[in-house]
């Protein structure tokens, strides 16, 4: 389409620069809210600009860099604009060129580099600079450790996510009290409810999802855990076991050579002290015992000589087994250490050069695919204390670097033989997680992963990168992955809340149903100014207000009967297609 066929009177719209990755998610998502949006892209594939055309999006095919195409588009009368090219560099051009064009426009602008980010936010606005791979990655982590508990921070306060197990029948309101539920997951395997009534009646078996604070969640009566039988003698057995590991992996790490020397001094110090307590004598004529043996044995095996024994005054037999003691020991401990450092420094290369095979880690995180999620997955694994092994098949990804500079092992290899994943360990690892590019490489490498666990796939999560929502859904559905994560899904809202004025807090999964939390400033006069809790959409769950007339005093939990006042901020949980109605309503006069 050319500047000519956009629309004269389109105003108040979105401009997206980039057709490419999360940008078709954010046109879709505005075009869902029913926001107008034009979307400029001089190397578009021609199988999105087809997806777009069916929503009637017009689409401009020039260099969004060049100041005349932003005014073709409509920059003047533009909401806002989000730039989501390929290129960092792209981006960074085209947001600094709208800010100069339109220092009031509101500019989202996406910049993998976090440097260069916070610096670019400080010309275009706080929150407006924005990561996909941050934006996924708390995900992908919560995933790989299992982890129920999702912490939120709503004005100062922490708020907690927690998913409980319906032990006895009853309605949500006499199980959970004032705890807000936002998700029920049906025991029979039927559709997830999403912001449910507390009236509502669930059953045993049951998985609720709800959030409140922490107050409200130690109100709750929880027995405490009894020790079971016997669990500190398995804690001790568990410690001898992974101890003993270490020393067998670290056995069968070493060089024939270094095992063969260490036997024969060991050997060597066996017949030395025994021969010693049997026929020396010290000079009062008394023989010495065990102990004294080995020490004078030590001595002599390592040239320390302290004078407190030696071998001058005893029978010439002796003083011969003295002088072979001292020239074998010599030259055995000599070897040990230099072979002990050879075998020292060699594991080093190994190691940082990631060619080593991981025997030894148990409990860790293979990471597959290091690209800009995968590395920010990483970083958050380290963080978290999690030991992770990197398997990519690029030998020149840009990234190893980063990894390695975090001390953890790659492997190069590729991820869908059985050699490689039973080179990083996968019969010992407590997660994986599969973060190509590709969204059928994940999908390969994952269905070759649980084929390799076997009986340990449910205790194992398997946690997959694509990049479409849906076919996410269709993967869990038809091969059974519980853990599919879109990072479009995750990483779309916060563009379109961020361009539109909603500002995204958190983003987490319940089930394949990513949820968002989001804050919302009531516009004076607005569609929501007066309105109760009632008047919003049954998928949509208010968790607090900050009152504006208090001095922002947060008002928790709101009732049904509670209005909406302008100038206050509501947190507002629910999907995103309801958060997005929820603004359209409020910025509605």
């Amino acid at each position: 389409m050319s500047a000519a066929e956009i629309p004269e009177q389109l105003r108040a719209h979105v401009i997206v620069c980039g057709l490419h990755g999360v940008g078709l998610r954010i046109i879709e998502q505005l075009h869902a809210a029913g926001e107008s949006v034009v979307v400029v892209d001089d190397d578009p594939d021609p199988r999105l600009l087809r997806v777009i055309a069916d929503w009637s999006v017009p689409h401009l095919a020039a260099s969004a860099q060049r100041a005349t195409t932003l005014t073709a588009a409509g920059l003047d009368g533009a909401a806002a604009l989000v730039c989501v090219e390929p290129s960092d560099l792209h981006n960074l051009e085209i947001a600094l060129q709208a800010r100069r064009l339109r220092p009031d426009l509101r500019v989202v602008v996406q910049l993998r580099n976090l440097a260069v980010g916070r610096a670019v936010a400080r010309v275009t606005g706080a929150g407006s600079v924005l990561d996909v791979a941050s934006l996924a990655a708390p995900a992908f982590v919560e995933a790989c450790l299992s982890r129920r508990p999702h912490a939120l921070d709503i004005a100062g306060q922490e708020f907690r996510v927690i998913e409980e197990s319906v032990q006895t029948a009853g309605t949500l309101r006499e199980l959970f009290g004032d705890l807000a539920p936002i998700a029920v997951v049906p025991a029979d395997g039927s559709q997830v409810q999403i912001c449910p009534g507390r009236d509502l009646p669930v059953a045993a078996g049951d998985r609720i999802v709800v959030v409140g604070t922490q107050q409200d969640l130690d109100r709750r009566p929880h027995p405490a855990p009894q020790p079971r039988p016997g669990a500190l003698l398995r804690r001790r057995r568990n410690a001898l076991i992974v101890a003993w590991r270490y020393l067998a992996s670290f056995a069968r790490e070493t060089d024939r050579g270094l095992r063969v020397t260490v036997a024969a001094l060991a050997s060597l110090a066996v017949v030395s002290t025994l021969l010693l307590s049997l026929a020396y004598r010290t000079p009062g004529r008394s023989h010495i015992g065990p102990l004294d043996s080995l020490y004078f044995t030590t001595e002599t095996l390592t040239t320390v000589g302290f004078g407190d024994f030696a071998f001058g005054g005893t029978s010439p037999w002796l003083r011969v087994w003295g002088i072979a003691l001292m020239i074998l020991g010599a030259t055995l401990v000599t070897i040990t250490y230099a072979l002990l450092t050879n075998l020292l420094v060699s594991r080093r290369i190994e190691q940082s050069l990631g060619r080593q095979q991981i025997t030894r880690m148990h409990g860790h995180v293979i990471l597959i695919g290091l690209g800009s999620v995968g590395l920010r997955v990483l970083e958050a694994l380290v963080a978290e204390g999690q030991q992770v092994v990197v398997l990519d098949r690029d030998e020149n990804n840009r990234y190893l670097a980063n990894a390695r500079a975090l001390d953890v092992p790659v492997i190069i290899a590729d991820s869908t033989t059985p050699g490689a994943l039973a080179s990083a360990n996968l019969r010992a690892a407590r997660a994986v997680a599969v973060l190509t590019s590709s969204d059928l490489a994940n999908i390969e490498t994952s269905l070759a992963v649980d084929e390799l666990l076997g009986e340990r796939r449910d205790l194992v999560p398997v946690v997959m990168r694509v990049f479409d929502r849906q076919l996410a859904q269709t993967i869990e559905g038809s091969f059974g992955f519980r853990n599919v994560r879109s990072t479009s899904a995750l990483a779309a809202p916060w563009f379109v809340g961020a361009a539109l004025g909603l500002d995204i807090l958190s983003t987490f999964y319940v089930q394949s149903e990513p949820l968002l939390l989001g804050r919302l400033t009531i516009a004076t006069a607005g569609g929501l100014q007066g309105r109760t809790m009632l008047d919003l959409s049954a998928r949509t769950r208010v968790l607090a207000i900050s009152r504006a007339r208090e001095d922002g005093r947060l008002e928790h939990p709101p009732r049904r009967d509670t209005r909406f006042e302008g100038g206050d901020q509501a947190y507002l949980i629910g999907p995103y297609e309801e958060l997005l109605q929820v603004l359209r309503r409020d910025q509605r006069a």
